[in-house]
């Protein structure tokens, strides 16, 4: 073939345009060029479904019925199947019933077969095949047309997993951080969350919500990890801590009920939380911490200063010691500022340094602006990390 010929093939394949569709118009467009270019009968593109580890049917022409009929390939049985667990182009130049796995292909008289792997990120993720209605020996520049293509097809796959893990992790984002902090008479709210990665949510989050006994609940915490998965078990362990927070107004019990939770459905997820409850009458504040850091309380006339607390262990260590609540007075005009490590932890900087500056920027102002002013000054660089910062100030006459 003449090198021109073999450049338009090629342009052809990663042509520009197909960057512009969405991932389904892209596949079932590169499919039809495939199918032209290597002038094959059918072309199909089947995805692994690494639970179950079968090849699932994802787009195709001339073997439409394979998606309709819902036909499932086992990894390692049938020529797809095959492809998949030698990771290399494997050609078949008569086909049998002995050699597929789907009855589709020997219906439409399929006789040759070209597949080849689909990667993402060094993984299998995929086969991309064509097919021939007369006998036929595919050339090493048909290998290689068609690895191209299942590249682009591999780039098109991981652009749309991460959209979905994108589009999923921003809904569980609105759902549960709250969209506006309740009203309080006497008191004043303000958060904030600034992700540390794309997809705008990890297992950072707070909450406020007021309880039966007249008491408001305040919660921050942080589950190891990021993105989609650790948001959904955020969003577990958040939902149970609401729970019992329904069955005791400790704050040490609630964490040890949680503590048991998470061990026992959410093993190996490294969760820390910071629990308080207001008192009705707002002078009290009772707090548990399960290895979150202290939060800062400041008031007119009083520099801040971190809420002298102890920490026990995070929740899922497995730990049996006794979690302890700290009471601690709430002048009025207090102001009390809880936080994820993600605020203060930089690369190349001790935590403590972190600290200090966020306790030297903290005043007894409106919650809101002392959110302002904590970001500004010190998680105003590009985070690694998700941060969360929630600040309630008693009022003057409660």
């Amino acid at each position: 073939m003449r090198d021109d010929e073999r450049l338009r093939r090629l342009e052809a394949v990663t042509d520009a345009a197909l960057s512009r569709l969405d991932v389904v118009d892209l596949l079932d467009e590169l499919l039809e060029r495939v199918r032209e270019l290597l002038d094959a009968d059918t072309a199909a593109i089947m995805l692994v479904d690494p639970h179950a580890r079968q090849l699932i049917p994802t787009a195709a022409k001339g073997l439409e019925q394979e998606i309709r009929r819902g036909i499932r390939v086992p990894l390692g049985e049938g020529f797809s199947g095959h492809v998949a667990q030698v990771r290399e182009p494997v050609v078949l130049s008569e086909v049998t019933a002995a050699d597929v796995v789907s009855p589709v292909l020997i219906e439409q008289g399929v006789r040759s077969l070209l597949g080849v792997p689909i990667f993402a990120a060094g993984e299998v993720v995929g086969v991309l095949h064509i097919g021939s209605c007369r006998p036929r020996q595919f050339s090493d520049d048909d290998v290689r047309l068609l690895q191209l293509a299942a590249d682009r097809a591999g780039v098109a796959g991981q652009i749309r997993s991460r959209k979905l893990e994108q589009t999923a992790a921003l809904a569980l984002q609105r759902s549960l951080l709250p969209a506006r902090l309740p009203a309080v008479d006497g008191l004043e709210l303000a958060s904030r969350y600034v992700p540390g990665h794309e997809f705008g949510i990890g297992g950072d989050w707070y909450d406020v919500f007021t309880l039966p006994s007249g008491r408001l609940g305040l919660v921050i915490g942080d589950v190891s990890g990021h993105g989609l998965a650790s948001a959904v078990v955020m969003g577990r362990i958040r939902s149970a801590l609401r729970a019992y927070t329904l069955v005791t107004d400790d704050p040490a019990e609630v964490l040890t009920l949680l503590d048991r939770k998470i061990r026992h459905f959410e093993a190996g997820n490294l969760t820390t939380a910071l629990y308080a409850t207001i008192a009705p009458d707002q002078r009290t504040v009772r707090l548990s911490s399960a290895g979150h850091l202290r939060p800062v309380l400041t008031a007119p006339g009083r520099p801040a200063e971190l809420i002298d607390m102890p920490i026990d262990v995070p929740l899922g260590t497995g730990s049996t010691r006794a979690r302890r609540t700290t009471p601690v007075d709430l002048p009025a005009e207090a102001l009390m500022l809880c936080y994820t490590d993600g605020l203060v932890e930089r690369r190349g900087r001790v935590i403590d340094e972190g600290i200090a500056a966020l306790v030297g920027a903290v005043h007894a102002g409106p919650p809101d602006e002392v959110c302002a002013t904590v970001m500004a000054r010190i998680g105003s660089d590009q985070p690694t990390d998700d941060i969360a910062v929630l600040a309630v100030r008693r009022g003057r006459s409660a």
